[in-house]
C-alpha cells in the first residue's frame, strides 16, 4: 500500500463529497479508495476519476486510510490535491 504520497502531501480531500468536488473542479491528482467501503459511496468517484484520467490507489481498509489522512475514523475514499 502506498500511503506514503498521500502521508506527505501538502493539501488533500477527505471524505466523498469534498474528492468528488476536487475531481470535479480538476484539482485532484490522484485518488485513493478504501476497498472496503459501500460501493454506492465510491462508485461515482471511480467513473469520474476514471473519464478524467487521475490515477485511483486502491487501500486495503477505511481504517487504513483514515490514519493516512490523519484522522481517528475509516475514510472512504481520498484525494491529493497539492504535493
Amino acid at each position: 500500500m502506498s500511503n506514503e504520497r498521500l502521508l506527505s502531501s501538502r493539501k488533500k480531500t477527505v471524505g466523498a463529497k469534498q474528492t468528488l468536488k476536487a475531481i470535479e473542479r480538476g484539482q485532484a491528482k490522484a485518488v485513493y479508495v478504501a476497498q472496503d467501503a459501500d460501493r454506492y459511496v465510491i462508485e461515482p468517484i471511480l467513473q469520474l476519476s476514471s473519464s478524467k484520467g487521475i490515477p485511483i490507489i486502491k487501500v486495503d481498509t477505511m481504517q487504513s486510510l483514515g490514519k493516512a489522512c490523519h484522522i481517528e475514523v475509516g475514510c472512504a475514499v481520498a484525494a491529493i490535491i497539492e504535493e
